[in-house]
């Protein structure tokens, strides 16, 4: 019997690994999982860099923009849907691409989602109260002191996820990060993975043009449609919230685009530091060429 692979390709974002998630695809005639939580919403196109019409042609995906941004979609939901497509793609491939820089999501489907204890649930209610009264800031920095390691790879800027560290360190009086990946669950496929890397510079260069190729694609009109939906937690995302708060007049068009820029150079990074943890990861410069990666794919799948 074949073995089953799920080959997954990781990185920063504007690495290319949509393209290489295709030539993939195409090479051993198989269809792509994304693990981006970004794309899941199907109003958010031009701001999450959702794969073109020509791209989803060129190869069969899923979880792209199958969602509305006022649908409660968890981690937990995604990681049962993505194993049950797993489950039906494997009947008819040897392998499935999973192309995500959703490091968090890629995990829960290739190594399950963490175990937590149950906590007091005023402890949730206490610190929304201090969001609100105090703003993240505060938070943050209780985090920095409870679980500096969590500190250092969290997306920072969402309350939900600093929320729920702070509930479990504070209910539990142990580090959220010492209940991550206590048992990993069996998966009854093999997992390749493939990281594309290249010079920070280079990367960040590469999201500068990217902010101003989607600010030519449109990217404010497509904000200035989500406007009444502004405070659901799908649009608490970097190029939305900033050009938000452009529409409520408190920057100016030039400088929300320029923290567009910042803070996605700043999710890069952190995407970067995530990645890096993961020994098991094979990395290529982003621009090897992809018959390399493809023979690379074709040793290391071998039985």
């Amino acid at each position: 019997m074949n073995t089953k692979s799920l080959i997954v390709v990781v990185g920063p974002t504007a690495i290319g690994k949509t393209s290489l998630g295709i030539e993939l695809a195409n090479y051993f005639d198989t269809e792509v999982i994304s693990a981006d939580s970004r794309q899941f919403f199907k109003e958010m196109s031009i701001g999450t860099a959702a794969p073109t019409a020509e791209e989803l042609a060129a190869a069969p995906h899923h979880f792209i923009q199958h969602r509305s941004v006022k649908d409660d979609y968890s981690i937990g939901d995604f990681e049962r849907e993505a194993l049950a497509k797993l489950e039906e793609l494997f009947k008819n491939h040897n392998e499935v691409i999973m192309v995500g820089g959703s490091g968090l999501y890629v995990d829960a489907v290739t190594k399950g989602l963490d175990s937590f204890p149950k906590v007091d649930p005023n402890i949730r209610t206490e610190l929304k109260n201090e969001l609100e009264q105090k703003g993240i800031a505060t938070l943050q920095e209780k985090l920095k002191k409870l679980d500096p390691d969590y500190y250092s790879e969290v997306d920072l800027q969402n309350p939900h996820r600093v929320i729920r560290a702070l509930e479990i360190c504070i209910g539990t009086g142990k580090t959220f990060s010492s209940f991550r990946k206590d048992r990993a669950p069996k998966r009854p496929f093999k997992t390749l993975y493939l990281g594309l890397t290249a010079e920070r510079e280079l990367v960040y260069n590469r999201i500068n043009r990217r902010v101003d190729q989607m600010m030519e694609e449109g990217l404010l009109e497509e904000v200035k449609g989500l406007y009444s939906k502004k405070d659901l937690n799908a649009l608490n995302t970097v190029g939305y919230k900033e050009l938000f708060k452009y529409l409520d007049g408190e920057w100016s068009l030039n400088f929300a685009v320029s923290e567009i820029k910042k803070n996605t150079r700043r999710f890069a990074k952190r995407q970067f530091t995530w990645f890096k943890k993961n020994e098991e990861i094979n990395w290529f410069p982003y621009d090897t060429p992809s018959e390399e990666i493809i023979n690379f794919i074709k040793e290391a799948t071998i039985d």
